[in-house]
């Protein structure tokens, strides 16, 4: 039996857009922005050590031992001095540092002399259902990737548990791979949301055949709107890691571009998985739509039905409650073509008995005509 859900509103995202004719380049922090947390990941084949850093302060010297590679994990945006070190430690164009702190970018990817910048949107689901729409920021350098989400809780600890357990090839690939290991990460976290989606559908097919009710609609408009958020993300992300194939860049490794094929098919599987499931979510509307129709229809072929059978009793009714007398009480003369049934004897059961065989006769009518299946 489906389950009937109670309608929920769509999780609203607010985005502070550049006021318009404002300097580009500008570096923005919102004012309920989380305070900055920022971890390096040093490791090798055989190495792997996590560390908490209070600002990126001589990051780039750290990072330039070529026996290691680095993740520099930065998660909330609330200082404007951790992206002035920034900048400053990697030379990093101020345009950059505004499309990562302004987090409503579309994802990206661009080639610089020094670095590779790019940008992933991570759809999660929240505890209510409600779609979570984060951005996450990348830099690669020759063996250090920088990361950059402006909140705390994120759908990458598969990759942690990865490097932590240094399996695969996430500790040999060097920086390259680990970035397609976070993008496929997010990539993958697409499909989960889908079923989500998906078994939302199927349930609610479920309630349309059993007791459809106006939650349907509200229900299948939400994910309908979801699965248009996923299309606009997916799309540029399918294209972004078009660009990362076709790249001629110092820093991905041409070995490395066959995992990122992977991702790219993996995108395209989304997009036609969310193109199946609108059309799925239109067919479900339309069948409430019509089934809500065929219920009117019903009740207004009832109501039919029964004006029908009383129209004629109305009628009679309607007749011998004219009560114009066949004699003038008062002179007793009789009046022509009036009613000489008036002061007929039992007129009033003939009348009654007339009536309840018209009844009969339409109502045998009706149903010899199909009209009450």
């Amino acid at each position: 039996m489906g389950r009937n859900t109670k309608h929920k509103s769509r999780k609203k995202s607010h985005y502070a857009l550049p006021t318009p004719g404002s300097s580009p380049g500008l570096i923005y922090i919102d004012e309920n922005s989380l305070k900055p947390k920022i971890l390096l990941y040093t490791y090798n084949q055989q190495t792997y050590k996590v560390e908490e850093l209070h600002s990126l302060n001589g990051i780039k010297a750290r990072t330039d031992n070529k026996d290691f590679n680095f993740w520099i994990e930065v998660k909330g945006f609330n200082s404007v001095e951790l992206f002035e070190t920034l900048a400053r430690e990697l030379n990093i164009n101020k345009l950059i540092l505004e499309d990562i702190t302004r987090t409503y970018q579309r994802p990206k990817f661009e080639e610089y002399d020094d670095y590779i910048f790019s940008i992933s949107r991570m759809l999660c689901l929240d505890t209510e259902g409600a779609l979570e729409n984060e951005q996450v920021s990348f830099i690669l350098t020759k063996n250090a990737l920088f990361t950059f989400q402006d909140r705390y809780e994120d759908c990458l600890d598969p990759v942690r548990k990865r490097l932590d357990l240094g399996k695969g090839n996430i500790r040999i690939g060097g920086s390259s791979y680990l970035m397609y290991a976070l993008m496929d990460m997010i990539v993958d976290n697409y499909f989960s949301v889908l079923g989500v989606w998906n078994e939302e559908l199927d349930a609610i097919e479920d309630r349309l055949l059993d007791k459809p009710d106006k939650t349907i609609m509200y229900d299948t408009q939400l994910i309908k709107r979801n699965l248009i958020t996923l299309r606009r993300v997916v799309w540029p992300e399918r294209d972004k890691m078009n660009d990362i194939l076709r790249t001629d860049s110092q820093y991905i490794d041409e070995q490395i571009k066959m995992y990122f094929r992977d991702a790219y098919d993996h995108c395209i599987q989304i997009i036609d998985m969310v193109e199946s499931m609108k059309e799925i979510a239109a067919s479900n509307i339309d069948m409430y739509l019509s089934i809500i129709s065929n219920r009117m229809n019903e009740i207004m072929k009832v109501l039919t039905i029964i004006s029908s059978i009383f129209i004629p009793l109305t009628f009679i009714a309607g007749i011998y409650g004219m009560n114009f007398s066949r004699e003038d009480p008062v002179t007793g003369k009789v009046m022509p073509l009036n009613m000489p049934e008036l002061y007929s004897a039992h007129g009033y059961v003939w009348a009654l008995v007339v009536m309840v065989v018209i009844a009969i006769l339409q109502i045998i009518y009706f149903w010899r005509k199909g009209w009450f299946k």
